[in-house]
Protein backbone atom coordinates (compact mmCIF):
# COMPACT_ATOMS: atom_id res chain seq x y z
CA UNK A 1 0.00 0.00 0.00
CA UNK A 2 2.53 2.97 -0.65
CA UNK A 3 3.70 4.37 -4.25
CA UNK A 4 7.67 4.76 -4.89
CA UNK A 5 7.47 8.54 -6.25
CA UNK A 6 10.92 8.95 -8.15
CA UNK A 7 13.31 12.18 -7.65
CA UNK A 8 10.47 13.94 -5.67
CA UNK A 9 11.72 17.26 -3.60
CA UNK A 10 15.04 17.27 -3.58
CA UNK A 11 15.77 15.05 -6.33
CA UNK A 12 14.86 11.94 -3.69
CA UNK A 13 13.44 8.82 -4.42
CA UNK A 14 10.75 7.87 -1.94
CA UNK A 15 7.71 6.20 -1.11
CA UNK A 16 4.67 7.09 0.09
CA UNK A 17 1.67 5.72 1.95
CA UNK A 18 -1.32 4.73 -0.24
CA UNK A 19 -4.66 4.83 1.08
CA UNK A 20 -7.61 2.43 0.54
CA UNK A 21 -9.53 5.34 -1.22
CA UNK A 22 -6.84 6.79 -3.32
CA UNK A 23 -6.27 3.06 -4.72
CA UNK A 24 -9.85 3.11 -5.73
CA UNK A 25 -9.41 6.17 -7.78
CA UNK A 26 -6.19 5.22 -9.26
CA UNK A 27 -7.63 1.62 -10.10
CA UNK A 28 -10.37 3.52 -12.14
CA UNK A 29 -8.25 6.02 -13.72
CA UNK A 30 -5.95 3.28 -15.27
CA UNK A 31 -8.86 1.40 -16.15
CA UNK A 32 -10.01 4.65 -18.27
CA UNK A 33 -6.02 5.24 -19.98
CA UNK A 34 -5.66 4.98 -23.41
CA UNK A 35 -2.85 4.29 -23.88
CA UNK A 36 -2.04 2.36 -20.84
CA UNK A 37 1.01 4.22 -18.58
CA UNK A 38 3.84 1.63 -19.51
CA UNK A 39 6.55 2.80 -17.00
CA UNK A 40 4.62 5.90 -14.20
CA UNK A 41 1.33 5.98 -13.12
CA UNK A 42 1.19 9.44 -14.27
CA UNK A 43 3.28 9.68 -17.97
CA UNK A 44 3.83 13.03 -20.53
CA UNK A 45 1.18 12.40 -22.89
CA UNK A 46 3.44 14.01 -26.02
CA UNK A 47 6.04 11.53 -24.73
CA UNK A 48 4.66 7.64 -23.52
CA UNK A 49 7.11 6.17 -20.82
CA UNK A 50 8.48 9.36 -19.85
CA UNK A 51 7.30 11.18 -16.67
CA UNK A 52 5.99 15.02 -17.14
CA UNK A 53 8.80 18.21 -16.48
CA UNK A 54 8.27 20.01 -13.69
CA UNK A 55 6.68 22.84 -14.88
CA UNK A 56 3.53 20.24 -16.17
CA UNK A 57 3.01 19.23 -13.11
CA UNK A 58 3.15 22.49 -11.75
CA UNK A 59 0.60 23.56 -14.48
CA UNK A 60 -1.67 20.46 -14.12
CA UNK A 61 -2.31 21.45 -10.54
CA UNK A 62 -2.82 25.40 -11.14
CA UNK A 63 -5.37 24.43 -13.52
CA UNK A 64 -7.26 21.46 -10.93
CA UNK A 65 -7.30 24.70 -8.31
CA UNK A 66 -8.61 27.07 -11.18
CA UNK A 67 -11.40 24.19 -11.73
CA UNK A 68 -12.00 24.07 -8.03
CA UNK A 69 -12.14 27.93 -7.54
CA UNK A 70 -9.20 27.97 -4.88
CA UNK A 71 -7.86 31.64 -5.25
CA UNK A 72 -5.50 30.92 -2.88
CA UNK A 73 -1.76 31.55 -3.75
CA UNK A 74 -0.15 28.64 -3.35
CA UNK A 75 1.87 26.38 -5.24
CA UNK A 76 2.36 22.57 -5.98
CA UNK A 77 4.79 22.18 -2.68
CA UNK A 78 1.87 23.12 -0.47
CA UNK A 79 0.72 19.54 -0.97
CA UNK A 80 3.46 18.45 1.19
CA UNK A 81 3.13 21.42 3.83
CA UNK A 82 -0.69 20.24 4.29
CA UNK A 83 0.05 16.84 4.40
CA UNK A 84 2.50 17.39 7.66
CA UNK A 85 0.56 20.02 9.14
CA UNK A 86 -2.47 17.92 9.48
CA UNK A 87 -0.68 14.83 10.71
CA UNK A 88 0.64 17.55 13.60
CA UNK A 89 -2.51 19.00 13.85
CA UNK A 90 -4.09 14.90 14.17
CA UNK A 91 -1.03 14.74 16.85
CA UNK A 92 1.21 12.69 15.22
CA UNK A 93 4.54 12.30 16.67
CA UNK A 94 7.24 14.77 14.57
CA UNK A 95 9.87 11.89 14.24
CA UNK A 96 6.94 9.69 12.18
CA UNK A 97 6.26 12.91 9.95
CA UNK A 98 10.03 13.38 9.81
CA UNK A 99 10.34 10.03 8.47
CA UNK A 100 6.98 9.91 6.21
CA UNK A 101 8.70 13.16 4.64
CA UNK A 102 11.97 11.49 3.68
CA UNK A 103 13.62 14.35 5.89
CA UNK A 104 17.51 13.94 6.88
CA UNK A 105 17.41 16.31 10.03
CA UNK A 106 14.10 16.79 12.37
CA UNK A 107 15.36 20.19 12.15
CA UNK A 108 13.71 20.45 8.50
CA UNK A 109 10.25 18.70 9.64
CA UNK A 110 10.07 21.58 13.22
CA UNK A 111 9.36 24.62 10.31
CA UNK A 112 5.57 22.87 9.92
CA UNK A 113 5.32 23.15 14.32
CA UNK A 114 4.65 26.82 13.61
CA UNK A 115 1.27 25.98 12.29
CA UNK A 116 0.13 23.60 15.15
CA UNK A 117 1.26 26.15 17.87
CA UNK A 118 -0.78 29.22 16.14
CA UNK A 119 -3.74 26.65 15.91
CA UNK A 120 -3.44 26.06 19.77
CA UNK A 121 -3.15 29.80 20.48
CA UNK A 122 -5.96 30.51 18.20
CA UNK A 123 -8.09 28.06 19.60
CA UNK A 124 -7.21 28.67 23.31
CA UNK A 125 -7.71 32.51 22.68
CA UNK A 126 -10.90 32.11 20.91
CA UNK A 127 -12.66 28.83 22.45
CA UNK A 128 -12.28 30.40 25.78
Amino acid sequence: MQLFIQKAKGKKDRYVGLGILLLDVLRAYLKSCRPMPSKYVFENPQKPGESYSIRSAQQIFHDAKTRARINKDVGIHSLRHSFATHLLEKGIDIRYIKDLLGHLSIKTTEKYLHVKRETLIFRMFWMN
